[in-house]
């Protein structure tokens, strides 16, 4: 398993999407659950293979997805340096 830094590092982002189900057993109300998870923006494999396990494994089916994705660190933003700093 990947760490967080290594995850962003290769171009992923924060993605946190908001679904809105129907409660299984009165489908006039709505649940709120919300997904976090680091994802590739624009396919979002993650989110995808999550909401595809929701439908086929839970009951309350999905009303609407909403959802916002934020790269924590650009590619630009990270560079190696080599240097040495000795303190006594």
């Amino acid at each position: 398993m990947e760490n967080d830094m290594e995850l962003m590092l290769k171009g992923y982002g924060m993605t946190t999407a908001q679904i809105l189900y129907r409660m299984p057993d009165h489908q006039t109300l709505l649940q709120a659950y919300i997904w976090q998870h680091y994802d590739l923006a624009p396919d979002f494999p993650e989110m995808q293979n999550f909401l595809k396990f929701w439908q086929e494994k839970l009951e309350g089916p999905i009303h609407s997805v909403t959802y916002v994705h934020r790269k924590l660190i650009a590619q630009n933003e990270w560079r190696a340096l080599k240097g040495e700093f000795i303190l006594h």
